[in-house]
């Protein structure tokens, strides 16, 4: 299938790319954009932002859309919170993004060495806004405190397709109802702290579909949403089934600001992190 020319994206370069890969580099971290083969690099990069990808770059799950490697992963570094801290005062970082791989390896998925990095790059400047994109820790409430007492300013965790699509897209050990129960538990943990979820569109999904996704992130406390295209990152995975029309990412993000999200990134290359800083209520 033929991308469409909306689709087409601009080649890195300038200062700021510059700057924010040759740090990249200087402190060995990694980041989602590349990882994940994000079609906004460029454009992310050549504006200073990008998203940090913890704890490793091999994920314990095998979810049939993403390009981040799979297999066992590698002990985490103690460093790498101190070096991610770093990096962010030396690039002069205001909004600051952190995923990472799941790991399923570890006792507490993580968690703990996630609130870790939250806290460091938090040390720095208590005025650096921190969003984190976490993976569901099974749904373990004594896991999500933990990333909770870190205060980030935002929590995100993607549902990533409709509920229809889950078995098809997502590793078995993830699910549609866990991943709305974890957004619902985080709402109630912490009131105050916004919380964010992202759709990816293309596999085929029904108007329906979509919209009753979206009714039921809203109902699971979701207040910020990004909706984008799902893009195919080699020929081992999904295979894209429709792309679809700027016109109806428009229209998907009235329909969203409808049922009462505060912030909708709905556009083709919109993903998790993109324009984050932006969709900050």
């Amino acid at each position: 299938m033929v991308k469409p020319p909306w689709l087409k994206t601009r080649p890195p370069a300038g200062e700021k790319f510059q700057a924010l890969n040759k740090a990249l580099h200087e402190y060995n971290l990694n980041t989602v954009c590349t990882g994940s083969r994000c079609p906004n690099t460029g454009d992310c990069w050549s504006r200073g932002a990008a998203a940090f990808m913890i704890m490793g770059d091999i994920c314990t799950r095998n979810c049939r859309f993403c390009a981040v490697e799979k297999g066992k992963p590698l002990p985490l570094d103690s460093s790498e919170p101190q070096r991610l801290a770093e990096a962010v005062a030396k690039l002069d970082l205001r909004y600051v993004a952190l995923t990472s791989v799941d790991r399923d390896d570890l006792q507490d998925g993580g968690a703990g060495y996630f609130a870790e990095c939250i806290k460091a790059v938090k040390s720095i400047n208590d005025g650096i806004i921190v969003e984190a994109l976490i993976p569901d820790f099974e749904g373990n409430e004594e896991c999500l405190g933990k990333i909770i007492g870190a205060a980030p300013d935002i929590i995100g965790h993607n549902v990533e397709v409709v509920r229809e699509f889950q078995t098809l897209a997502r590793d078995r050990r993830a699910g549609y109802g866990l991943s709305l129960g974890v957004l619902r538990k985080l709402k109630e943990m912490s009131f105050s702290t916004y919380i964010k979820s992202s759709l990816m569109l293309g596999l085929g999904e029904t108007e329906e579909m979509v919209i009753n996704t979206l009714n039921e992130l809203r109902h699971a406390g979701v207040e910020l949403l990004t909706l984008g295209q799902y893009l195919r990152p080699s020929m081992r995975h999904l295979e894209v089934k429709e792309y679809i029309s700027p016109q109806r990412f428009a229209y998907f993000k009235e329909k969203a600001e409808d049922v009462g999200f505060l912030s909708v990134v709905s556009t083709p290359l919109a993903r998790s992190s993109y324009m984050a800083k932006i969709k900050m209520v």
